[in-house]
């Protein structure tokens, strides 16, 4: 076979080397981009995508900017990808995100995402937090909000909505106003309001003490007509309040005079339509239905059906409780010592230092 000429082999190298240009060109031009131009693409993905995503295996420049820029990690939200929530360790993804901040988070909002470890742990990571919205976080109680708030004295805004253990009164909610003395806006929303409550304004002292706040939305509190005068008596500078389904309001004149000073306010009839999370029915209490004609049997009989409906009725309750006061990772809110132990998140964060396929692994449940 003859042997190719010198000028086939120059232009077959030649051809050889466009192409290689031509395919380091393709790859290269995600290096090419300013920090600031990754930034405003991450941003638009979410924290929750840029953790689980493959951001950091594009390139470099890319990865450098996801792990290494801390300013990407200073306002974190937790939310999104909702049908798959349930599998996700939501909890460690929190902890990996305040861990990227390096100190500078100012903002933290987290749905379904962590617990009382994860707060003591976000006090220690975030001193300068000015914003802190935990909701559905049935993790937290309040033991673990009065432990972790006395070491943000800078935060000016608190939400804490549909967290269930998270039982209110007025010493938690009193230790804010008095370590917050900052706090400008204040959330305090539950899933429903039940009229068998009977600790009606467990709250209002402790919100009495907030006497800086701007803004105030109880949904499906139970305070009184006594209790929000109280409220709007101590704190002068509301300009937005919110008690739609506080159906314990009456609104009579000096409420509606009191009221009239603040710029938006809902009262408890409103519409919800604007209303950020799910609104369900109020609990009502059980009224047996009398019977069309009245007899000594027929009357002993009812109260007696009327009985034993109550008693299965606690029996059932009771059978559903357990007696177990471990929480969801297993640890016990009355166990000696329990905010000087670290968050079970802590000790994989290590874990997250690998690469994405790992990453993703450790936060799938």
């Amino acid at each position: 076979m003859p042997s190719r000429s010198r000028g086939q082999q120059v232009g077959g190298y030649e051809r050889r080397r466009r192409r290689e240009l031509r395919r380091a060109a393709e790859r290269d031009w995600a290096d090419g981009l300013g920090v600031d131009a990754l930034l405003a693409i991450f941003h638009r993905l979410g924290h929750v995508d840029v953790l689980l995503g493959a951001a950091e295996q594009v390139c470099r420049s890319w990865r450098r900017a996801v792990r290494e820029e801390p300013s990407l990690w200073r306002r974190i939200a937790m939310v999104g990808q909702e049908g798959i929530a349930r599998r996700i360790n939501r909890g460690g993804m929190a902890c990996e995100a305040v861990r990227r901040s390096a100190g500078q988070c100012e903002s933290f909002c987290g749905v379904y995402a962590g617990d009382d470890g994860f707060l003591v742990y976000l006090s220690e990571q975030a001193p300068c937090l000015k914003s802190l919205r935990l909701i559905s976080c049935c993790g937290v109680t309040n033991e673990g909000i009065a432990e972790a708030v006395k070491e943000f004295p800078l935060l000016e805004e608190l939400e804490l909505s549909l967290c269930d253990n998270v039982a209110g009164g007025f010493q938690v909610f009193e230790f804010v106003g008095e370590v917050c003395p900052q706090l400008k806006h204040f959330r305090l929303n539950r899933n429903r309001f039940d009229y068998t409550e009977w600790n009606r304004n467990k709250d209002v002292r402790g919100i009495a003490t907030m006497h800086g706040l701007h803004s105030l939305q109880l949904f499906s509190n139970h305070l009184t007509d006594e209790g929000l005068e109280t409220i709007l008596n101590n704190c002068p500078h509301l300009e937005f309040l919110d008690m739609r389904h506080c159906f314990n309001i009456n609104m009579d004149e000096t409420l509606l005079l009191k009221c009239a000073r603040i710029k938006t306010s809902r009262l408890p009839n409103d519409p919800t339509d604007d209303y950020d999370h799910e609104v369900q029915s109020p609990i009502r209490p059980y009224i047996p239905q009398e019977p069309d004609w009245y007899s000594d049997c027929c009357y002993s009989c009812h109260t007696r059906h009327y009985d034993s409906f109550v008693c299965s009725r606690k029996k059932n309750y009771d059978s559903d409780d357990s007696g177990d006061d471990s929480d969801f990772y297993g640890k016990t809110w009355d166990e000696p010592h329990f905010y000087d132990q670290p968050s079970r998140y802590e000790n994989d964060l290590d874990k997250y230092e690998k690469m994405l396929p790992f990453n993703m692994r450790t936060f799938l449940k």
